[in-house]
């Protein structure tokens, strides 16, 4: 596989993964103040099965808990299944928070 680079878009509100200076793929996300809510990746068809968006997922996830503020909402089906074969990023899913009736009955 060539070398995939990524970087954080902000004015796009998505990570890219770029392949000999071409946009290869992409992951669209929105920040919450503890949360970034991953919505969509795409691949483009030219790079499809070469590994491209599974660096794109691991760089944006290193990303997030490196700067350890949020958690990870991811709505995307892609990068939810990346995240459950890779274990060792579970830590970062949002865990949400119990519902008040709930927060009663523990509290009993």
């Amino acid at each position: 596989m060539t070398e995939v680079t990524v970087t954080r878009n902000d004015a796009e509100g998505r990570y890219e993964a770029h392949v000999g200076g071409e946009l290869a793929a992409y992951s669209e996300f929105q920040l919450a103040t503890n949360l970034i809510v991953f919505s969509h990746s795409e691949t483009l068809p030219a790079f499809e099965g070469k590994g491209v968006a599974s660096a794109l997922a691991r760089a944006a996830l290193d990303e997030v808990r490196a700067e350890g503020d949020r958690e990870v909402l991811a709505i995307c089906p892609f990068i939810n299944g990346w995240m459950h074969r890779h274990p060792d990023y579970l830590d970062l899913l949002y865990k949400g928070h119990p519902r008040q009736d709930q927060e009663q009955v523990e509290q009993d």
